[in-house]
């Protein structure tokens, strides 16, 4: 039976995350999820990319990004801020050589693409093995892991509803990857060419996918995945 392997929130977008048992999820996705982002004084949220919505800012994967009962706080080389903190904002505005601060989501959501991202575990070794690709699973910034046989047998999804526990999600798209697949991040100290070489083999480059929330509830690490 398939289940649910690595639960993962990014609750500073680009930023490192954190592995959980168990989260909640609601019409917007996991709770907590890329609710905070690094903005600059345009409104372009820190990113391994510059488009309409970001900016490059690679400085931004230096640090991480935990979920306390006190709220979010920001690590780096042992030291830690609580966001809200001015401190936080000027230790971001020295790293990234301009003027940013960390903000929490407007009406625009900080999300890409969909509510929840999602690989499996097939993929992920296909991706280590075919691309040369070491901490695939943080390299990839994938909300949720299930187990799967076959290397992308999750883009076979894409407009079917899974349920993993108590949630139910519709699979909407995949994943078109970036460039920030290739830096490190998130505990990874190397960086890789990964996206060349899967642009190479994949046409599309696409590796993971979207999913929509249908029913919210709670997502455990070990709940069976059912379609």
């Amino acid at each position: 039976m398939r289940g649910v392997v690595a639960v993962r929130r990014y609750a500073v977008k680009s930023m490192g995350g954190e592995d959980l048992e168990e989260v909640v999820v609601d019409a917007r996705g996991i709770v907590g999820d890329r609710w905070y982002a690094v903005v600059d004084g345009d409104g372009r949220l820190a990113s391994g990319k510059t488009s309409r919505r970001f900016r490059r800012r690679d400085a931004v994967f230096g640090f991480r990004a935990v979920t306390t009962a006190d709220g979010v706080r920001v690590v780096r080389d042992g030291r830690e801020w609580a966001v809200g903190d001015p401190d936080l904002d000027r230790v971001l505005t020295m790293a990234m050589d301009a003027p940013v601060r960390v903000r929490a989501e407007d009406a625009t959501p900080h999300q890409d693409a969909g509510a929840v991202s999602l690989a499996g575990t097939a993929t992920l070794d296909w991706m280590a093995t075919n691309l040369d690709l070491d901490a695939a699973r943080h390299r990839m910034r994938v909300n949720l892991v299930v187990a799967t046989e076959e290397p992308f047998e999750e883009e076979t999804w894409v407009g079917s509803t899974v349920h993993l526990g108590e949630v139910a999600m519709s699979i909407v798209r995949p994943i078109v990857r970036c460039r920030m697949i290739d830096l490190a991040q998130d505990g990874v100290t190397t960086t890789a060419p990964a996206l060349r070489r899967l642009s190479s083999t994949r046409d599309d480059a696409t590796a993971g996918v979207y999913a929509d929330v249908v029913d919210p509830g709670v997502v455990r690490r070990g709940d069976p995945v059912r379609r």
